[in-house]
């Protein structure tokens, strides 16, 4: 009677917390976006959190300028650096999009008739189902005509204007919370804490300061490496393959920015940028790009992309997966297949931080499980005592 009566005290309770988790789980998809609006507070907070150590650590005799004052800096001299890019290369790449018309597409894919000719007939008779008519420049110009588009164009302006309409109040919440996290680097903290247990509270508190350490890293990495892959691809568009200076930053700048999707954003990067470096070049009305045949201009281009790919691989991604997030290649590797199965490029987008700090929740709260001390060993993660050895 007495195991009975236990059993459906225990099943009583596994009931509550599932209700609880469900209720919870209503609430914050109810309220999702202003979640969203903590959560990329949170991000630009981690961004923000070296400059402010650094201007936190500037003293002129003695006195040290205020917090308040110290997190407006910082958080201008990041709108500043993100609006700066954004007027950079919006009018380019805008100017990109005017430059290729219907016409000039159209004359594309006559000068690109009689070099890819052989290459068209080997297409159809090594894949019969394609047809007698089919021309592969045609049916990528056909790709290119859907994105620029005007009526395409027309309806992502339009679906887009219902978020442009909130965007204000989008950027302003952001901003707003952003100054108090970086103002007070423990409000976070104590706001998660509020909300466990006492007997979790330091472990809890340990656990966000190991993610905010990790995750400011990974991010202010991530920033690093779309800089450097779009320098590196705007170098070689600029001087090997004379593209020219707009052309060359502006699809230079789209292959650093598609590079944020792991293993295939930069396959997709250096697809497009290839489409669109031939596009320019075979549809501009003045000459630009080398002065040399369809194929050998085909290939430096993809071998642009291939080097730059390659100095990402071997040298970006190992500095910033493996050394400020403390994993191993081949976690990472299973993790971004996971997360892509199952949300597709933006699960691979956010699987690297999402996993950073389910790693870190897992190695403080449930380190007694084998698997876990055997899957995540201490030493491999930044702990507050790494933090304390560089304070120090």
């Amino acid at each position: 009677m007495e195991n009975n009566e236990r059993y459906i005290d225990k099943l009583a309770k596994y009931i509550l917390i599932s209700i609880g988790i469900i209720l919870i789980g209503g609430i914050c998809w109810y309220f999702r976006s202003i979640l969203i609006y903590i959560l990329v507070a949170v991000v630009v907070s981690l961004i923000a959190k070296p400059i402010m150590g650094t201007l936190q650590s500037i003293s002129i005799k003695g006195h040290r300028a205020p917090d308040w004052l110290l997190a407006a800096l910082t958080l201008l001299f990041l709108m500043v650096t993100f609006m700066s890019i954004l007027t950079l290369i919006v009018p380019i790449v805008s100017n990109i999009i005017k430059g290729i018309s219907l016409e000039s597409i159209e004359n594309a894919a006559r000068n690109m008739a009689v070099p890819l000719g052989d290459f068209n007939e080997f297409l159809r008779k090594t894949f019969p189902k394609l047809g007698s008519g089919f021309r592969v420049e045609i049916a990528l110009i056909q790709e290119v005509q859907k994105l620029f588009d005007p009526s395409t164009v027309s309806s992502v302006i339009g679906s887009a204007a219902s978020f442009f309409t909130n965007l204000g109040v989008g950027i302003f919440s952001v901003v707003f919370i952003s100054f108090f996290f970086i103002k007070d680097d423990g409000l976070f903290t104590n706001i998660i804490a509020a909300l466990v247990p006492d007997k979790h509270e330091s472990n809890a508190a340990a656990a966000i300061s190991d993610i905010g350490h990790l995750l400011s890293r990974y991010f202010i990495g991530v920033f690093v490496e779309i800089m450097g892959v779009a320098i590196i691809n705007f170098l070689g568009l600029w001087i090997i393959a004379r593209l020219g200076l707009n052309a060359a930053l502006g699809i230079a700048f789209l292959t650093g920015i598609l590079n944020v999707i792991p293993y295939i954003g930069p396959l997709i990067g250096g697809f497009i940028g290839t489409i669109l470096g031939l596009t320019l070049k075979y549809s501009s009305a003045v000459p630009i790009g080398l002065d040399i045949n369809f194929w050998l201009f085909t290939a430096i281009l993809i071998a642009i992309f291939c080097f730059t790919q390659l100095i990402d691989n071997f040298l970006y991604q190992p500095v910033i997966y493996s050394t400020s997030i403390k994993a191993k290649p081949l976690e990472i590797f299973i993790v971004l297949l996971i997360a892509g199965h199952l949300a597709g490029p933006l699960g691979m987008i956010i699987a690297i931080p999402s996993y950073t700090a389910i790693r870190v929740i897992a190695f403080r709260f449930f380190r007694h499980i084998k698997a876990i001390n055997r899957l995540i060993p201490s030493e491999r993660l930044i702990t507050l005592k790494d933090t304390e050895n560089e304070n120090n």
